[in-house]
């Protein structure tokens, strides 16, 4: 008996991705553990750093378990998680003010052209000057408030919000405004329901980038004549060089900033679930 011919034709198996694959993919469960791998091979090298370097000098760059440890004892004895509910309340708060001043600005540039040529030129310029330029200025006008400091991390982010959000409602597809005109649509349902809805998620996420800038002004704006907050530790602390202090708020700061970016991710996935079923 022979056998009978096999015609079956043989099942494509696509070739196995890279690492270094251009534009390739990755599931949901490596992008969490190589993203766990990263962060333990910065730690690592951070803390061979602290034993490599000779004991006299260590002081100078603690240790891993020893900044952890400071946190910990700051927060236990020297109040520390209320000079971070302080920095949080400063960054939200003056993020909220930029927002409100951003985004209705910067969606009527992105539908006025009149109006994107009117301001669009100060706006790129003021862009350039920096945050901390502003600081004597600040203290001037405001003195040592928290109202000063908030003012400077206001004026980190809000020219740079503008110039996102702008470029975000102008990524909106003409045809979206085109097809509301022919039916007739007012200005302020075009403006409203058409280039603020179809910009809506990409705005999100320019916030999202630009809090980020918030934080890095955050010492900025507490080291002068700041009595409590993270910055006003930061500053405590070199005064007699405790370099673990210093580090401290630092990791601090990484961290609230970690946390921040996370909550932006999760308002995307609750808002704009549309985006991440077509990713």
């Amino acid at each position: 008996m022979t056998d009978k011919p096999n015609n079956q034709a043989p099942i494509f198996a696509p070739p196995r991705e890279s690492f270094f694959s251009v534009r390739g993919s990755v599931s949901g469960r490596q992008r969490f553990v190589l993203g766990f791998l990263g962060l333990v091979s910065f730690f690592l090298i951070w803390q061979i750093g602290h034993w490599i370097t000779p004991e006299l000098q260590r002081k100078f760059l603690p240790g891993v378990d020893d900044v952890v440890g400071k946190i910990y004892f700051l927060i236990v004895n020297k109040g520390f998680l209320a000079d971070i509910a302080v920095s949080l309340y400063r960054i939200y708060l003056s993020f909220f003010v930029a927002c409100a001043v951003a985004i209705p600005l910067g969606l009527l540039m992105g539908c006025f052209v009149k109006v994107q040529a009117l301001i669009n030129p100060t706006v790129g310029g003021l862009r350039y000057l920096p945050a901390a330029s502003f600081v004597p200025l600040l203290l001037v006008y405001m003195g040592p408030t928290d109202t000063a400091k908030m003012a400077l991390l206001f004026l980190g982010c809000v020219f740079f919000l503008i110039a996102l959000i702008l470029d975000n409602v102008l990524a909106v597809p003409k045809e979206f405004i085109e097809s509301a005109q022919t039916m007739g649509a007012s200005r302020r349902h075009i403006v409203v329901n058409v280039a603020l809805r179809a910009s809506a998620p990409q705005i999100l996420d320019s916030m999202r980038n630009m809090i980020a800038v918030s934080w890095t002004y955050l010492v900025i704006a507490e080291i002068v004549a700041a009595t409590d907050g993270i910055g006003a530790v930061m500053m405590r602390g070199a005064k007699f060089l405790h370099i673990d202090v210093i580090m401290a708020g630092i990791l601090t700061i990484g961290v609230l900033g970690v946390l921040t970016d996370i909550l932006f991710r999760f308002a995307a996935h609750i808002l704009f679930p549309y985006i991440h079923k077509r990713k």
